[in-house]
């Protein structure tokens, strides 16, 4: 059992069972940041969350999307890390505020706060390898890059920055238009840090980001199978076991998914006699 002694992991357990209730995507952000940041206190980053509302609230640029931009993007220099993109800082909210710049999913959780804050619709899209956001009021609903300095885009960019990534022959499709869910976010701005981590053969790290991961989605079943298939290659069988059977009895789960935890299965079992 990991320590929690000021309680974080308790919080994004009881997230995970009851969900968000008056916590909000940045405060889980936030929570999930200090894992890796253990005695920063966090009241200055939610000040600043807040600080990032009001001074959109007070700005003249127009649309709430130009007042995004014209916030995040101009008065507090937010942009995208590219020069150290695969830097893990960038995925830590606790860091990006410190340095201004991140990850698209990072940036975007600012942006999203931001925007309910000003009493928005906003919400991150099922865009594949470049997160971004979508934002709604007064009956005009934008599609925004955090990334680059919450620039607007159309479908015309958009399909650009689909092709950009998976060729000239890529289409757009109603999927992606799609909104994710918080949780959603969530899982995938911890999974830039695990992927990084079992990059650099990080092991330990990135299995403790796993189990971080399943606090905030207990029964989901890919976790599940993450966590398992890890433990094995740890050479922990009893555990990867345990993990590796909850998966399989957890249903609806793909077949190939399903053939290979138990192939893996069958051959720690056997290892165990």
């Amino acid at each position: 059992m990991v320590p929690d002694p000021d309680g974080t992991r308790t919080t994004l357990a009881e997230i995970g069972e009851r969900g968000f209730g008056e916590v909000g995507l940045g405060e889980a952000a936030l929570l999930l940041a200090s894992l890796d940041r253990p005695g920063v206190p966090l009241e200055r980053y939610r000040d600043h969350l807040a600080a990032l509302v009001e001074s959109a609230k007070s700005s003249d640029a127009g649309t709430p999307a130009a007042a995004l931009a014209a916030t995040l993007g101009g008065e507090f220099s937010y942009e995208g890390d590219s020069k150290t993109y695969d830097d893990p800082q960038n995925a830590n909210l606790i860091r990006v505020i410190d340095r201004r710049k991140g990850l698209p999913v990072a940036l975007g959780i600012l942006y999203i706060e931001t925007a309910r804050g000003l009493g928005l619709d906003a919400g991150g899209l099922n865009f594949p390898n470049h997160f971004l956001i979508r934002v709604q009021g007064d009956g005009v609903r934008q599609i925004l890059d955090p990334f680059h300095g919450g620039a607007a885009l159309d479908a015309p960019a958009l399909r650009r920055l689909l092709t950009s990534f998976q060729g000239e022959t890529a289409e757009l499709t109603q999927a992606h238009y799609q909104d994710v869910s918080d949780l959603d976010i969530l899982l995938r701005l911890q999974n830039n840090i695990k992927l990084r981590l079992l990059r650099d053969g990080r092991l330990e790290p990135a299995l403790q980001i796993i189990r971080d991961m399943r606090l905030l989605a207990p029964r989901l079943p890919g976790l599940m199978r993450e966590e398992g298939m890890l433990l094995a290659r740890k050479g922990e069988r009893r555990a990867a076991i345990g993990c590796l059977r909850d998966f399989l009895a957890s249903g609806n789960i793909r077949e190939p998914e399903r053939l290979e935890v138990a192939r893996v299965l069958q051959v720690l079992e056997s290892q165990l006699n």
